[in-house]
């Protein structure tokens, strides 16, 4: 991984787009001009960027546009909002989420669709491993500890992160049916996936402080309210019983 930086790099010549694209990754977007080169040009070669702009009103669009990524557009505000208008706007076979803020690495994202694409797990999450000060406040890895420890005991899984990075099947992500348009949506993929008795992995990634001011786990009230929206999830019944030799998530 890296440190930010704002030195200049060369722009890569644009994925292809559409059906031809192997992959898609989803970047919900909103106020990250700041971010968005160092992001995009971190693209694996050959997919494609699909930016979900949230509402932004700093060029977060046309910068997108200029560096070769697809734009999609949701009036609806909410993480789980962008999140899922990627995902039915996504043509690729496998689709990734990745945060637009320069925390995470989409090239991170590679071994993730590897182990998609060989049949060894349904849905891949990157458990965040802090690089650097102010990377993961202590509200918000309490947060994230404690919805983990709800997750277990509600599905079985012994996932020790809920991360934003991850990539699965197109079809089966939109055969969940997922509901919530705030920031339960990340939680809600894996009680739902989990429900369904899908194999579900983790692997380490860097996680490295944004760029630009956060809008959740940055400040307390946006921790609180998002540790709400996913307890509320948590709360849901399953969809039905899993079958009892794939409850338990495999973590690396």
């Amino acid at each position: 991984m890296r440190a930010v930086t704002t030195s200049p790099e060369p722009i890569p010549e644009p994925p292809p787009s559409g059906p031809t694209a192997p992959v898609d990754v989803v970047l919900p977007c909103l106020d990250e001009a700041a971010a968005l080169p160092w992001v995009l040009r971190r693209i694996p070669p050959g997919w494609r960027a699909l930016v979900v702009d949230n509402g932004s009103t700093d060029g977060s669009d046309r910068i997108a546009r200029e560096l070769g990524a697809t734009v999609a557009r949701e009036t609806q505000r909410g993480f789980g909002a962008a999140c899922h208008a990627g995902l039915t706007a996504a043509t690729a076979e496998i689709v990734c989420f990745c945060d637009c803020d320069a925390s995470l690495n989409p090239s991170e994202l590679v071994p993730f669709v590897d182990e998609i694409r060989a049949g060894a797990a349904d849905l891949v999450l990157g458990r965040r491993r802090p690089q650097g000060r102010g990377a993961w406040p202590p509200h918000a890895r309490a947060g994230n500890a404690a919805l983990s420890l709800l997750l277990r005991r509600r599905t079985g899984l012994r996932l020790r992160d809920l991360g934003p990075l991850r990539a699965a099947r197109r079809e089966e992500l939109l055969a969940l049916d997922l509901t919530d348009r705030r920031s339960g949506y990340p939680l809600e993929m894996v009680v739902r996936a989990a429900d369904a008795g899908w194999r579900i992995t983790e692997h380490d990634v860097p996680y490295t402080p944004r760029t630009g001011a956060s809008k959740v786990t940055g400040t307390w009230r946006g921790t609180f309210q998002a540790v709400r929206d996913m307890s509320r999830v948590l709360k849901e019944p399953p969809a039905r019983e899993q079958e009892p030799s794939r409850r338990e998530g495999v973590t690396r």
